[in-house]
């Protein structure tokens, strides 16, 4: 059985140049990070993943990489925007969740419709309203011709240059993304820390708020030693469902007589706009899976606006104000049928409110731990 090796945010300046036994264990607040006995860590694969990640070549403008949604400067995501940019300006229906700490999660993207980062990173590349190929075979053609490709993948797999496949690239991609971790908040240091001067009066405040009036911790999760801030399952909330209610016999009948016929999901769901907004369904197929979307980390949400899985929410006030009225952005508007139970008025107070928010922004990793993200992408 392969021996698991871990990096760490807090080790990333010594990530490179240090011997894989010699890096640091998770960051605080946050537990190793999961890693496929298939793909083991190794420096090699980061820096090789890094580049990859980078690359604009991979899109048929030659404008558009990974990075160009998952942005180190914006939290990895690509706020101010709605939803994502792609080629030639195209966007989709989803917003691009941050990078940091999906690792962790048991699925990727929104819906879940790949189980591992490995599968995640091949999407985008030959989606038509992201990177536009056709299909994978310029990529390839790129990385067994260029000579410092031809290198690093020889360093990183041991093969030579005219058999990197496409599962050499993604393991690449998803060793380097198993290396955005971030821990370290404020709340970390208050709660696993021990140091009570971490948080601010109010965001010690907004903490008791997020554990019991507010609920938040029943899909956000938190434990004794750890805190990953989410669940890693799928929820009604409501959001925008209205959009599709109207018709939601003849939607999701016509979804299912599509995929039953072959629809490709990735573009689907980035195309289609009223398919997107069935969430999990789009996987599962089942009717209580209807409009549910996978619960985001809170950590360093200040830096990820705006929010929800079509970025319709801009703020975290916003944010707050459509829990505390149960689901709805108007207090008067619709809930659905397949709305999570969970989700229901919780008749805050405005100062309750804006200690929730301030507990939000104690979520907000170091500016160490930020900048060592950051250099990671240069």
């Amino acid at each position: 059985m392969m021996k698991k090796t871990i990096f760490a945010a807090g080790a990333l300046c010594v990530m490179l140049i240090a011997p894989l036994s010699a890096l640091a264990d998770a960051p605080l607040g946050l537990p190793p990070v999961p890693v496929p006995e298939n793909n083991p860590i190794t420096k090699e694969k980061v820096e090789l993943g890094s580049k990859l990640f980078n690359d604009k070549r991979f899109s048929t403008t030659g404008e558009v990489s990974c990075a160009t949604c998952h942005d180190a400067a914006k939290g990895f995501t690509d706020g101010p925007l709605s939803v994502s940019e792609g080629i030639n300006g195209l966007t989709g229906t989803r917003n691009a969740p941050t990078v940091i700490n999906a690792a962790y999660m048991k699925t990727q993207f929104w819906d879940g419709r790949e189980p591992d980062l490995e599968g995640q990173s091949k999407g985008p590349f030959v989606n038509p309203v992201e990177m536009g190929l056709e299909n994978h075979d310029p990529i390839l053609e790129i990385v067994r011709s260029d000579k410092e490709y031809g290198q690093m993948f020889k360093k990183a797999f041991g093969i030579s240059q005219k058999k990197i496949t496409m599962e050499h690239v993604s393991k690449a991609i998803a060793s380097f993304e198993r290396t955005i971790i971030a821990g370290d908040s404020p709340f970390d240091r208050y709660v696993y820390g021990g140091d009570k001067t971490a948080m601010s009066e109010a965001a010690i405040r907004g903490l008791r708020v997020f554990r019991f009036e507010g609920r938040c911790e029943s899909c956000h999760t938190t434990s004794e030693t750890f805190a990953l801030f989410s669940d890693s399952k799928f929820h009604n909330l409501n959001v925008n469902f209205d959009k599709i209610s109207g018709s939601l016999h003849s939607v999701t009948e016509t979804f299912k007589s599509n995929k039953e016929g072959g629809l490709d999901l990735d573009v689907t769901v980035l195309t289609d706009a009223e398919a997107s907004e069935l969430g999990r369904f789009v996987v599962s197929t089942q009717p209580a899976d209807i409009g549910a979307f996978k619960t985001p980390t809170l950590r360093n949400i200040e830096l990820t606006a705006p929010y929800m899985h079509d970025g319709s929410i801009k703020t975290l006030e916003e944010v707050v104000d459509f829990y505390n009225n149960g689901g709805r952005v108007d207090p008067d508007g619709p809930v659905n049928d397949f709305q999570s139970s969970g989700i229901r008025p919780l008749n805050l107070t405005d100062q309750q409110k804006a200690d929730l928010v301030e507990f939000l922004k104690a979520l907000t990793s170091s500016k160490k731990t930020l900048q060592n993200l950051a250099e990671m992408m240069k």
